[in-house]
């Protein structure tokens, strides 16, 4: 069975493949071109009505949802998943709390609208939100051979270079648990394949850079 992933350059597609990688499953890539918006295609909807990346196609149907995906795929395979409830309460902290929030981050008229003040203020509060959320998952330590590893070090990533409002909020130094695991997993045979097919750079979680995929787009 090879799987077949769905995705966009530096999107949440890229943590799912970075598991694929690390458990050495085959698979393929299809690309999720959002410069001409394809996730709100008919083809791409008829696989994920929700219209967001990414999508894995299985033996079992079409899988979306981020955390959905790393832990079917955990328990499909008997990887990267670690017992017990506390490792599942830190896995949707991650995908239902940050990553919802750092979103508001990324698409602050999504949810405020055009008006620059309204943006601003949101901007203040969800930053806020997002430093106290960085600080538990410090706290709480990440075991950077589970699936919840590449998952942060993309959050970090991603608020490292994106946001309307600009990063100046974010420094990963604040976050010394979390900048130590970021560093080893940058080295993983597994991230360095993935940050080269998509153009990441060769730090893509210490020192991030834009990305500069050879194709597709990642906005």
């Amino acid at each position: 069975m090879s799987y077949v992933l769905h995705y966009a350059p530096d999107n949440a597609s890229a943590i799912v493949r970075v598991v694929l990688e690390e458990m050495g499953l085959p698979y393929r890539t299809v690309l999720v071109d959002r410069s001409v918006r394809a996730q709100k295609s008919a083809a791409y909807l008829a696989l994920n009505p929700v219209g967001v990346i990414p999508t894995l196609q299985t033996p079992e149907g079409p899988l979306s949802e981020t955390a959905a995906i790393l832990l079917w795929l955990g328990q499909r395979h008997g990887r990267m998943l670690p017992e017990g409830g506390a490792f599942l309460k830190w896995l949707f902290f991650t995908s239902n709390t940050a990553h919802a929030d750092l979103r508001m981050v990324f698409y602050p008229g999504q949810y405020v609208g055009d008006d620059p003040t309204a943006q601003a203020a949101l901007h203040r509060e969800v930053t806020a939100r997002m430093r106290g959320h960085f600080t538990l998952l410090d706290r709480a330590g990440v075991d950077e051979g589970s699936i919840l590893a590449p998952y942060v070090a993309f959050l970090l990533r991603w608020a490292a270079l994106y946001g309307a409002g600009g990063t100046e909020w974010f420094d990963l130094s604040d976050y010394p648990a979390l900048a130590g695991m970021a560093a080893r997993l940058e080295y993983r045979p597994s991230v360095q394949a993935v940050a080269g097919a998509e153009g990441l750079g060769a730090h893509p979680f210490t020192r991030p850079e834009p990305c500069q995929p050879p194709e597709g787009s990642a906005l």
